[in-house]
C-alpha cells in the first residue's frame, strides 16, 4: 500500500538523504511534502491526509515534542529521525512507531517503513466493520488471593485489568476488584488465554473489544463502553488478534 508521507527536518542536507533513501529502498512511501519547521509543518498536516510523518526531534523554535502537542487527534504514524538517543522514551511517551538514529541505517528504515505499513493496512481492513477476533477461547479459572483465602474467577469474566502500582485492578463487567499482584504477574497468569498487553496499564481480554479507534496511539473500546489506550508499540500485536 502507499503511504503519503512527510519530512520534517530543519536541515536541507538531511531531508534530501532520506528522501532518496526512501525513494530507492522504500517504494511505498510517497512524499508529500518538506517541511524545516513546526510552522512549516503544521501547515502540511492541515494540507494533506498523511499515513506517516518522518520527524527530526530539534528544530529552530520549538522541537517534534511542541509539533505533536498540537495535533492531539492525529491518526499518522511517525518515525523520529534524530541524532540523540535520549529523545526515545519521550518519543515512547509520544507513541512513536519507531525511533531512527542518524546517520540512518537503510536496513532500519526499511523495517520502520514495513511496520507503518503492517499497522496501517490493518487499521484500513478494520475500518467500519464488526470486530472479530481470531483468537482462541478464555475458558478457564484463575484464583485471586485474599487475605481470608481465595476467590476463583472465570477468566472469560475479565474485561480488562489496570494496573494501580503493585496492585491491579481487575475489570469485570459489572464490578472491580483490587488484588495484591502486579499487573506483569496477571500477564503471564493469562498468557495461554486471549489476553493482549496493550499498553504499560492495561492488558484486555481480546474478545471484549468492540471497537478500535485511530489515533496517537489508538485505542480500543471494550464490550462495558471503557476506552482504553493502546501504545503504538504494541498496536501491531493487538491488531494480529483480528481476522
Amino acid at each position: 500500500m502507499k503511504l503519503n508521507a512527510i519530512l520534517v527536518e530543519d536541515e536541507a542536507n538531511s531531508r534530501e538523504i532520506l528522501r532518496n533513501y526512501l525513494k530507492k529502498y522504500c517504494p511505498s512511501v510517497q512524499v508529500v511534502g518538506e517541511a524545516a519547521s513546526i510552522h512549516d509543518a503544521l501547515e502540511l498536516l492541515r494540507k494533506f491526509q498523511l499515513d506517516l510523518v518522518f520527524l527530526d526531534v530539534e528544530m529552530p523554535f520549538g522541537n517534534a515534542f511542541d509539533l505533536l502537542e498540537q495535533v492531539p487527534d492525529r491518526t499518522f504514524e511517525t518515525i523520529f529521525v534524530t541524532a540523540y538517543d535520549h529523545y526515545a522514551k519521550d518519543a515512547l511517551n509520544h507513541h512513536a512507531a519507531y525511533y531512527l538514529m542518524k546517520p540512518i541505517n537503510i536496513d532500519e528504515l526499511i523495517k520502520a517503513v514495513d511496520y507503518v505499513a503492517v499497522v496501517k493496512k490493518k487499521e484500513d481492513d478494520l475500518a467500519d466493520r464488526v470486530l472479530s477476533t481470531k483468537a482462541n477461547g478464555v475458558e478457564g479459572k484463575l484464583t485471586l488471593p485474599q487475605q481470608d483465602g481465595f476467590q476463583v474467577l472465570n477468566v472469560a469474566d475479565i474485561l480488562y485489568c489496570k494496573a494501580d502500582d503493585n496492585y491491579t485492578e481487575i475489570h469485570l463487567a459489572q464490578r472491580k476488584m483490587l488484588v495484591s499482584k502486579t499487573l506483569k504477574y496477571f500477564e503471564e497468569a493469562l498468557g495461554n488465554f486471549a489476553f493482549a498487553r496493550i499498553h504499560k496499564s492495561y492488558l484486555v481480554n481480546v474478545n471484549e473489544v468492540v471497537q478500535y479507534k485511530r489515533g496517537k496511539g489508538g485505542s480500543v473500546v471494550v464490550s462495558n463502553g471503557k476506552e482504553l489506550l493502546v501504545s503504538a508499540s504494541k498496536k501491531k500485536e493487538l491488531l494480529s488478534y483480528f481476522e
